[in-house]
């Protein structure tokens, strides 16, 4: 694979793209093959050193966010030993720049589902619905657009393993494509008026919208809380604490984690579904 160097940015090429952000990228000799939007992607670290197909530069540099400033990100952290153990773990993790409507539709269809479902869930959709790419050999496909999603109907996406989630996916992809929900709109808007925004979509409750928030619209201080992040704040910051409510999390989040509160919950999120399950 011909391939340019982007040099050495912090970043933790493996555990970006495998940290429960994304869902599609598949390994190939010492790197990576995946699209980033509609550019068909081969990524690779050698040292520190990260290399990208020629054609895949722009994307690249835009996707992996390359751009954040992440030496102070990290250090904006709260100092509490639970934070700086997943920061330890987790040095040089990024949060993607993801396509608006990808990140939205794929976390739409991540409700109750571990993320290897997510995966298989999200390449059965790219290959049947989505556009081919092409690099050096290889086809890749990209996410499927909303358009070609809202002219299905429900049974076909029930046969991706959506499950009930069909309904929702459908449903989100038809109020975009016509027009009715506009994504672009809701980049504008400020935090808390995109989340209510996006909430009015099928399956899009609080967590989804704060994903989508995160990961595709770039809405570093969101803070999306699924079961392991509520597990990790009710066991190692409110240990003691007796009913903890949704509120007194949400709060809690706000104030503790900051502006970059998104990037500090990747950390914990990522840490905890890869050490706690090992106890």
């Amino acid at each position: 694979m011909k391939t340019i160097s982007l040099g050495k940015p912090l970043l933790a090429l493996d555990l970006t793209l495998h940290s429960g952000q994304s869902f599609h990228w598949d390994p190939e000799g010492d790197g990576w093959l995946g699209a980033m939007g509609d550019t068909p992607v081969y990524v690779e670290q050698i040292q520190g050193e990260l290399f990208v197909n020629r054609e895949a530069r722009a994307a690249a540099t835009s996707y992996l966010a390359l751009d954040h400033p992440l030496e102070h990100i990290e250090s904006t952290f709260p100092k509490d030993p639970v934070t700086q153990e997943a920061l330890s773990f987790c040095r040089g993790m990024r949060i993607l720049r993801q396509p608006k409507w990808e990140a939205l539709a794929t976390f739409i269809t991540s409700s109750m589902k571990q993320v290897a479902h997510i995966a298989q869930i999200s390449q059965t959709l790219r290959k049947r619905y989505g556009r081919e790419l092409f690099l050096e050999g290889r086809t890749l496909y990209a996410y499927p657009t909303p358009e070609a999603l809202a002219a299905l109907q429900e049974s076909d996406l029930r046969a991706c393993a959506l499950g009930y989630r069909a309904a929702h996916l459908l449903g989100a992809a038809r109020l975009v494509a016509s027009g009715e929900v506009n994504l672009e709109s809701i980049a504008q808007m400020p935090d808390a008026e995109a989340q209510q925004a996006l909430r009015r979509l099928p399956g899009v409750g609080e967590k989804v919208a704060n994903c989508a928030l995160l990961f595709g619209f770039e809405r570093l201080r969101a803070f999306p809380v699924d079961v392991w992040i509520e597990r990790v704040l009710r066991e190692r910051y409110f240990p003691k604490e007796g009913k903890v409510t949704a509120t007194m999390i949400r709060a809690f989040c706000a104030k503790a984690f900051g502006p970059y509160g998104g990037y500090a919950q990747q950390y914990l999120f990522h840490h905890a579904r890869l050490t706690w399950k090992k106890g």
